[in-house]
């Protein structure tokens, strides 16, 4: 539990961190950790709705990352769609 917890958290960092360069935005490291634990909660759960998930748990692996990125991604931008 605690280790998947850490593994979110590490994992949720970098795909944060990634979106915030590839959009080319300025947040710091806790908003990088929401971001990407957040947008990888939303996109899995998008994702299943839609039936292409599968459901990929809070542990280290490259799915969780890439979704993590693309969900953050989503998130930024939909956050600068908002502010305008």
């Amino acid at each position: 539990m605690i280790g998947s917890f850490l593994a979110a958290i590490i994992v949720g960092g970098i795909a944060g961190w990634l979106a915030e360069k590839v959009m080319k935005s300025d947040m710091g490291l806790m908003m990088n950790i929401i971001l990407g634990v957040v947008g990888a909660i939303v996109l899995s759960f998008i994702l299943r709705l839609t039936g292409l998930g599968s459901g990929a748990g809070a542990s280290f692996s490259w799915e969780y990352l890439i979704v993590g990125f693309v969900g953050a991604c989503l998130l930024i931008f939909i956050a600068r769609l908002v502010r305008r």
